[in-house]
């Protein structure tokens, strides 16, 4: 069985582009690599397998979820990707914050990451305390 991606226009695919290009000079200019790959982490290690909630759907964008003790210093990043979101409007912040993670990825020497856009953003974060933790056992 393979996996299925939503299906995006081809503009969508466009802006896409533009902005890994603007990910790319912005992360290695500012050093925020390490900063992205967390912010890119904390918004999906938030999906809850069980309810079916959480995950990277933009929140992050939301004062109430970087104001999550785990989120503590990524309001700048997020500010960051605020600027690059006025340039390319089209594409959603999920979609943003998750190719923040793979260009970062990617430019501190690591693989080349298959991206697939076509993440919504919703409009409510998950209730804090929703990123794993070893000291939860999970």
């Amino acid at each position: 069985m393979s996996k299925r991606y939503p299906i995006v226009t081809d503009d969508y695919i466009t802006a896409i582009c533009k902005a890994r290009k603007k990910l790319r000079g912005v992360i290695y200019a500012k050093k925020l690599a390490p900063l992205m790959l967390r912010l890119a982490w904390n918004s999906a290690a938030t999906f809850d397998v069980i309810t079916r909630t959480g995950g990277p759907f933009g929140t992050m964008r939301l004062e109430a979820e970087q104001n999550h003790d785990a989120n503590t210093g990524l309001t700048h990043v997020v500010q960051c990707l605020g600027d690059i979101k006025k340039q390319s409007p089209v594409i959603s912040y999920a979609d943003l914050y998750q190719l923040a993670g793979v260009v970062a990825v990617e430019i501190t020497g690591g693989p080349e990451i298959p991206f697939h856009p076509g993440r919504e953003d919703k409009p409510e974060p998950p209730p804090e305390g929703h990123l794993p933790a070893c000291t939860k056992g999970y």
